[in-house]
């Protein structure tokens, strides 16, 4: 049995290389792997894609890492929220890119990626800009765009406990995106609150297998987002 534990968010992060294409879990604040963000800006790797529901808050987590320039291109569904500063002032000075997704699309290209289905249609962006140069195609009387599945190098998740084997489970709305982003990357990476001894978790409690996990790393007390931003914190501190 593989022990998957690694000591710190540094050494967590520190395979990611330049040019990465990033999944990072969360839904706004909820599940956002904020120690192993801060740590992937500290280890310095650049010219990465991310993939997100959005692009971040504050100055801190997500935000923080397109912030520092480590991001050239986002995958997201919504670019803009209460809290985003970052992200529009880079993309309204053509300092990065965008590819938008609706949310619906992109949890379904994340889990196509992750089951191997290179392709499906869907209705979803017909008729809009967000199909154009895309294939169409008629089924039972509907028209169908055909959306390409999505795939990463690395996934940064954040759980409630793990087993050193990687088994998952996952905070309520925390699970979001993460389990689909975790059969999808090619190496994930994970923080979790708790790490407990194999057996401790509930087989039928268990949301992510532990093969689909690589590192594990325990992160006891996680940066709390709305927070940091109450306060006007940014990284690096």
């Amino acid at each position: 049995m593989i022990d998957k534990r690694v000591g710190s968010v540094a050494e967590a992060v520190a395979p990611v290389t330049d040019g990465s294409v990033v999944m990072v879990g969360g839904f706004g604040e909820v599940g956002s792997p904020i120690e192993l963000i801060h740590a992937l800006i500290d280890q310095g790797a650049k010219d990465l894609t991310a993939v997100n529901n959005n692009t971040g808050n504050g100055e801190v987590g997500l935000a923080a890492l397109i912030g520092n320039g480590r991001v050239t291109r986002m995958v997201c569904s919504y670019p803009r929220s209460s809290h985003s500063k970052v992200f529009p002032e880079l993309y309204r000075a053509g300092r990065i890119e965008l590819e938008l997704v609706p949310q619906g699309t992109l949890a379904e290209r994340i889990r196509a990626g992750g089951a191997g289905i290179p392709a499906f249609y869907t209705p979803c962006s017909v008729g809009t800009p967000l199909a154009e140069g895309k294939e169409l195609r008629d089924l039972d009387g509907g028209t169908y765009v055909l959306e390409r599945w999505l795939r990463a190098d690395y996934a940064l998740i954040k759980c409630e406990v793990a087993d050193r084997l990687g088994n998952l489970t996952y905070n309520k709305t925390a699970r979001n995106f993460s389990p689909l982003m975790c059969m999808a990357a090619a190496t994930t990476i994970v923080q979790a609150r708790r790490i407990v001894e194999p057996g401790e978790i509930d087989p039928e409690h268990v949301v992510t297998p532990g093969i689909f996990v690589d590192r594990v790393v325990e992160v006891p007390d996680p940066l709390v987002e709305s927070r940091l931003i109450a306060e006007g914190r940014s990284y690096p501190w």
